[in-house]
């Protein structure tokens, strides 16, 4: 075992070392003493079991999703799935609610940056969720530092000094309920070898989280108090399977009750909006419900019809939930977890402030107020802010429809939503498309990227909060086009999307992000790597199924020397 000093890090000896790994376990990220107190032999050894016990069953379901993508682009529509009828038509519920997260009524979400942790928890809402997900650039030093960020958050001992604003960032007495999400199953962590391969990063960000955190969560000596979790990007229940079995053998390893551990599910592609109850199902006794993660649900809408040029997108900013898809889905999702009793949450407002601009802030925060009013009405649990600042604002709406209740799970039925088709759901969206569309597309994803590569994974961009979803959106939107060549209309009415506009609009682009961030800031930055990584997304024949799977080779930074293996 690796010898401790005093202060519980790795003694100058054991550094020489690098990480005390498990068998099997070849760590070749940056050695550092406080990753040390997460890397630990025990916690890794965990990791590891957890690997070699389901990664046969996550590349299965990883193939299985390139079958149905092979389908859809023969041209076969996504659609519920007759062999599991008995299960959407059976009178069966999930594990109740705990009264530890019964009110959810206000998430704020966020990545698992040190003073955001803190900021979030303090902000009055009544969860935060933590990302290692969409929110955060998947760099070794933000994976680690952010495990040990949670460690500290979850003992209570968590502080952050801010140094220009000589200020120290502490908890209230008074905090938001943890929720984790751990990156989907389809993205590797490479810096992280178990038996000769990359580890299934999901696995890693789990499985660390849970072994140093659950029994600070268990001390209640009950079912239902946690660890709490957000999955994402599933589109099978085949996916919420595996979890389901993660969690039962997480459980046993701990030794605590089985359904301690409680997730909620983001229903983001659209294979997925078929296969609510089915996932329900294979987490009944660890689900708290489902969430409308639309940026994303956009984005695989596109990326299941990247074949169907019948299916084009109209500009992004017009594909919201009034469109008939987006609408239908939200309220499938609201009728089937309140069916299975558990939460249906609602989705991300993604405005931040306008500080220099009041009457413009005044509006923005009348159309988030607008938003999640409709949410409310519709039978919404609780919904996602991506800002502190619009808490007080979407908590009124809530408060005032809601009331005392923690919830509407008993109260709205939605029975009405019963008869919904699966042509409801796949509605075609209405709208135009424009050159502005183009531009604003471009803008935003090179930018966001520039920002990805250089560890950043949430960006405030033109008023709202850019993460790896909307980015998402920018890139398969402007491939989109590109390939059906698409006639824009407005102001660039009768304009054909080509290669070479395309290329004039990122010179074009390019221009306009120096001039409004500076030259000394640009020259500084990635963004002419993260234009070429961009343009190539765009251009490619082929839809490379996400960008960040393409970009991260440019984060992964090797040092083999960091860790001793046996």
């Amino acid at each position: 075992m690796m010898s401790l000093g005093t202060n519980g890090y790795a003694s100058p000896a054991a550094r020489k070392m690098g990480y005390d790994v498990a068998e099997g376990v070849d760590i070749r990220g940056r050695y550092d003493e406080e990753f040390a107190r997460i890397l630990t032999k025990d916690a890794l050894r965990f990791v590891a079991e957890l690997q070699r016990e389901f990664r046969n069953h996550v590349k299965y379901a990883m193939e299985c999703r390139k079958e149905a993508k092979m389908r859809y682009n023969a041209g076969a529509l996504p659609g519920f799935d007759p062999a599991t009828r008995c299960v959407r038509e059976g009178d069966w519920t999930c594990a109740a609610v705990p009264p530890a997260v019964a009110d959810r009524r206000v998430e704020i979400t966020g990545p698992v940056e040190r003073k955001m942790i803190i900021n979030a928890l303090n902000s009055g809402a009544k969860v935060f969720m933590a990302d290692f997900e969409d929110a955060l650039s998947p760099s070794w030093e933000n994976l680690m530092r952010g495990q040990v960020n949670l460690k500290d958050a979850v003992d209570g001992t968590i502080s952050f000094r801010d140094q220009a604003r000589n200020r120290v960032y502490k908890l209230n007495n008074q905090i938001a309920k943890l929720f984790v999400r751990p990156r989907g199953w389809h993205l590797p962590e490479a810096h992280m070898f178990i038996d000769g391969e990359p580890a299934i990063g999901c696995l890693v960000d789990f499985g660390l989280y849970f072994y140093h955190n659950y029994a600070a969560f268990c001390r209640n000596q009950g079912a239902g108090f946690g660890p709490f979790f957000y999955l994402p990007k599933m589109e099978h229940s085949r996916e919420a399977r595996i979890w389901n079995n993660v969690f039962e053998k997480a459980e046993k390893m701990a030794g605590i009750e089985n359904g301690s551990i409680r997730a909620t599910v983001l229903i983001e592609t659209l294979p997925a909006v078929f296969q609510m109850d089915e996932i329900l199902y294979e987490l009944r006794d660890h689900s708290v419900g489902l969430n409308c993660g639309r940026w994303d649900y956009i984005f695989s809408y596109v990326k299941t019809f990247q074949a169907h040029p019948d299916r084009l997108l109209p500009d992004r900013v017009q594909v919201g939930m009034t469109q008939q898809f987006m609408r239908s889905y939200s309220d499938l999702l609201i009728r089937t977890c309140h069916r299975r009793g558990v939460h249906a949450m609602g989705g991300m407002a993604a405005q931040i402030p306008i500080r220099d601009d009041p009457a413009a802030n005044e509006v923005a925060l009348e159309l988030v107020k607008k938003d999640k009013l409709r949410e409310v009405r519709a039978g919404h649990d609780g919904t996602w802010a991506a800002h502190p600042g619009l808490i007080p604002a979407i908590m009124e709406v809530f408060n005032s429809n809601m009331g005392n209740a923690p919830n509407q799970i008993q109260t709205m039925k939605r029975e009405d939503a019963a008869n919904l088709t699966e042509e409801d759901l796949l509605q075609r969206p209405r709208g135009v498309r424009t050159m502005e569309g183009l531009r604003l597309n471009t803008r935003v994803g090179i930018q966001y990227v520039a920002a990805w590569l250089t560890g950043t994974g949430s960006v405030p961009l033109y008023n709202l909060m850019e993460d790896a979803a909307t980015a998402e959106i920018s890139r398969v939107q402007n491939w989109q086009w590109l390939k059906y060549g698409v006639v824009l209309d407005g102001d660039g009415l009768g304009v054909k999307v080509s290669l070479d506009l395309f290329g004039r609009v990122v010179e074009e682009e390019m221009a306009r992000i120096e001039r409004e961030i500076g030259r000394e800031k640009f020259n500084k930055g990635m963004y002419k790597e993260a234009s070429k990584i961009f343009t190539r997304q765009c251009t490619t024949p082929m839809l490379d199924d996400f960008l960040t799977l393409d970009a991260y080779n440019n984060i992964v930074i090797h040092h083999p020397k960091g860790s001793s293996r046996l």
